[in-house]
């Protein structure tokens, strides 16, 4: 009688007097980020079957990956520090002009429409084309610029700049440097006290 895994074209690697079945990983390396990670913790939880069967048959990275990618492509909107461009573009300018260029920046990303937007980057392209890298770093990255027009005025004003965000992580840090917690819910605890805290 045959086992179920020479049944299945397995084989056999004899170590001394012991057969060892040969297992050979079928998949190439595929990354897995933070989605795909997430659906690997919820499929061992609460699809241990699915699982399995991912994973006996070779498939999961490469399903993981695909989890990994669609999540990305449906939820993540990557959005530039409109103060980190201005950094990266100033230093193409002259000392004396810095005022002048920000002020003409400012016209760009904080027009009231995207389509407002649009024509100030038009013209500030125009005014400034003695300096081409200066521009050239704006319109590499002028499609974030254009992400701030999904949102409102508002929450515009507040995504100019990551400010905010850094300083809540910095405040994390400080709170998390003090010790080991005994679980991950004393640590979402203390975080979500710090954040009440702010």
């Amino acid at each position: 009688m045959k086992s179920l895994y020479v049944e299945l074209n397995g084989s056999y690697v004899e170590v001394g007097e012991v057969k060892i079945p040969e297992l050979v990983s079928t998949e190439t390396n595929y990354e897995i980020g933070f989605w795909g990670q997430k659906h690997k913790e919820y499929l061992k939880q609460n699809h241990r079957v699915i699982h399995y069967n991912l994973l006996t048959s070779g498939k999961l990275n490469s399903y993981l990956h695909k989890i990994d990618v669609q999540a990305k492509e449906q939820y993540v909107v990557i959005q530039r520090c409109m103060m980190h461009l201005i950094r990266n573009s100033i230093k193409y300018i002259p000392t004396k002009e810095y005022k002048k260029f920000t002020q003409s920046l400012k016209k760009v990303y904080a027009a009231p429409s995207l389509n407002a937007c649009r024509k100030a980057f038009e013209q500030f392209c125009q005014e400034w084309s003695q300096y081409p890298r200066a521009i050239d770093v704006w319109k590499r990255n002028f499609n974030h610029v254009e992400q701030l027009f999904d949102y409102g005025s508002a929450i515009r004003r507040v995504m100019y700049t990551t400010n905010a965000v850094e300083s809540i992580n910095s405040s994390f840090k400080k709170v998390t440097k003090k010790g080991a917690f005994p679980s991950e819910n004393a640590l979402l605890k203390l975080l979500y006290l710090r954040t009440m805290e702010l």
